[in-house]
């Protein structure tokens, strides 16, 4: 066994110098001045295959990342080429002039070395280093340094930037990750519950994870954000944030007797299962004294502005009177603003269209809420100032804010027009024909006396048919209006309607391949009819009190905990990709559900 060490190592030393021939390893670097506290990359390039790649010491430097590696392949006139890279982001810690040495790698049973590199680093900002000497000669990942016993090398730690809040009061968290080893790959477990909390994720597409050095408990660690969300409390009390459980495969050093390992290094894959730890957030309810009756639930600090297009105009034409509710909290909560028109004016519910910025430090931006109205009679109106009124935490206060009032001048419109919005197009206006028809030209035909419809048995029954039908549409009419009567049956009719178009959007984003608007559709379809089923405020919806609702309403409970799951899905979908075969079954699954519990109910 000795006598196979030493032919090994012979072989290396005698290969050492040798390169292959058209094969090279090259060292570049992103700059060859670099400030102290600053980052800088240094790549190893190959052009063609090889393995055991041995990187220099870095004993001058933070290694922040790294080995990054990365391959091509090139096929041009059936000509094959390859190359691989090893890249490294490092950060000098003390200034002077520093020669980085040669890596190595094999190539096809051939050892080739690197060029130097030549790094003068300047003064910069102070980079502090953690577990590692200024002497040590070796490139020492922070795990394989000096720490003190019980040092975490991986962890995940949940943050907000407040646990006493008000209900509906904004709550930014995150997920943050901590290591001290490289890692290559990881896999989510389970997203927490947030249970009691309506939630906004942040970066929900972001493709590539930002690193950065962060000291932790006197040491140095890489980190990073994994998770971003804006919470909103429904409800007051003690609410606890879950933790988020994930699972990291980090890339560790471990010791081994084998020459060869020794020489090259021996790296083992290990996986840690991680969890955050819960956090408590107290929740204060708003105060009742002093709360106004148009109080609609808005929290935070806003703004209103209203404008119309049109000061003056005819009977019969049609205007849009626009609001637009500004500032930061939970504006994409609130529901529809409460005013009072003219009775001589139609009005449609308004259009309701959203420009919000979403950070880490909360929710911003407008709610525009644009009313059509047509007046149907001349005159000189006024539409009354709209009020509003919002909650704010900062001042623990309820704060009104009122619109002005607007001057409208109707003129007299043509004569018999009429405005008529088509149904479910509030920008659509359509003229109707005139009430009296054309003067008839043609020829009329004469009848003699008892050969015409006078006095026939059809006259007679038409005659009685009048009455009748007016009665029949009076008796209409007053079921019509007691049908209605009640606005809680008449959401509750509605909600599989407006299900179905939520569901019928989901499947057309199912066909466009795209994810997020497609579990975006399925979760709106699902809780907007439960609330309109249950009669809950979709605001305070959640998803205790849902299964409590329909629970008491004797739904089965498989159908309770599969209604749950959906919803789960539909929110884990939000931060982890799914396959295409899921999104087809959340969608049968949530029409499933609907199904059965209009059957229940």
């Amino acid at each position: 066994m000795q006598i196979r060490y030493l032919i090994i190592s012979f072989l290396i030393l005698v290969f050492t110098g040798v390169h292959a021939q058209g094969l090279k390893l090259t060292a570049t670097a992103s700059s060859s001045q670099v400030p102290t506290g600053e980052q800088f990359e240094v790549a190893f390039s190959i052009n063609g295959e090889g393995d055991r790649f041995m990187p220099p010491s870095f004993s001058a430097f933070q290694v922040l990342s790294g080995p990054n590696v990365s391959s091509s392949t090139t096929i041009i006139n059936g000509d094959f080429s390859a190359s691989n890279s090893y890249s490294y982001i490092l950060m000098p810690v003390k200034e002077g002039n520093y020669t980085i040495k040669s890596a190595s790698i094999v190539s096809g049973g051939k050892l080739l070395k690197s060029n130097t590199l030549k790094i003068t680093v300047v003064k910069g900002k102070p980079a502090p280093r953690a577990g590692a000497s200024d002497n040590q000669g070796d490139n020492q990942l922070p795990s394989q340094q000096k720490l003190p016993k019980n040092t975490e090398l991986l962890f995940l730690k949940a943050r907000v930037d407040k646990t006493n809040v008000y209900a509906g009061e904004q709550i930014s968290l995150d997920y943050k990750l901590y290591t001290l080893v490289s890692l290559v790959g990881n896999e989510l477990d389970k997203l927490p519950e947030l249970n009691g909390f309506w939630s906004q994720d942040i970066n929900k597409n972001r493709q590539s994870t930002d690193w950065k050095t962060e000291v932790y408990n006197g040491h140095q660690y890489n980190s990073a954000a994994i998770k971003e969300t804006i919470l909103f409390p429904q409800r007051s009390g003690k609410l606890i944030i879950d933790p988020l459980a994930m699972t990291f495969v980090a890339r560790q050093p471990v010791a081994s007797n084998d020459i060869f390992d020794q020489y090259f290094g021996s790296f083992e894959e290990v996986k840690h299962r991680l969890k955050s730890k819960p956090i408590t957030i107290n929740v204060k309810p708003l105060p009742s004294a002093g709360k106004p009756r148009n109080f609609s639930g808005a929290v935070g600090k806003f703004s209103i502005a209203g404008y119309i297009d049109k000061g003056e105009i005819k009977a019969n034409e049609a205007i849009n009177y626009t609001f637009k509710v500004s500032g930061d909290g939970n504006i994409n909560l609130l529901g529809k603003l409460d005013l009072n028109f003219p009775k001589d004016f139609d009005k449609y519910d308004p259009k309701i269209t959203d420009s919000l910025t979403e950070t880490v430090n909360g929710i911003s931006g407008t709610r525009t809420y644009t009313y059509l109205l047509i007046p149907r009679h001349e005159g000189n109106y006024t539409l009354d100032p709209v009020s509003f009124t919002y909650f704010n935490p900062s001042a623990g206060k309820y704060v009104g804010l009122k619109t002005k009032a607007f001057s409208l001048k109707v003129n007299k419109g043509e004569v018999g027009a009429n405005a008529t919005v088509l149904p479910g197009e509030q920008e659509d206006v359509e003229l109707l024909s005139k009430d009296i028809s054309y003067i008839k030209t043609r020829d009329l035909t004469v009848y003699k006396k008892g050969e015409g419809f006078y006095n026939s048995v059809w006259f007679y029954l038409l005659l009685c048919a009048g009455p009748l039908a007016a009665a029949g549409a009076f008796s209409y009419k007053n079921r019509a209006e007691t049908f209605n009567s009640d606005p809680v049956k008449v959401k509750s009719r509605r909600a599989v309607k407006i299900a179905s178009k939520h569901m019928a959007a989901a499947q057309k984003q199912l066909g466009a391949n795209n994810t997020k608007a497609f579990y975006d559709e399925v979760f709106k379809g699902l809780y907007t009819y439960l609330s309109d089923k249950l009669n809950l405020p979709y605001s305070q919806l959640d998803k205790d009190i849902i299964a409590g609702k329909l629970r008491s309403k004797a739904i089965d409970e498989p159908l309770v905990v599969q209604l749950l799951e959906t919803l789960n899905q539909c929110e884990m979908a939000r931060f982890a990709p799914v396959s295409s075969r899921l999104e087809t079954q959340v969608l049968n699954q949530s029409k499933s559900i609907i199904t059965g519990i209009e059957q229940k109910l």
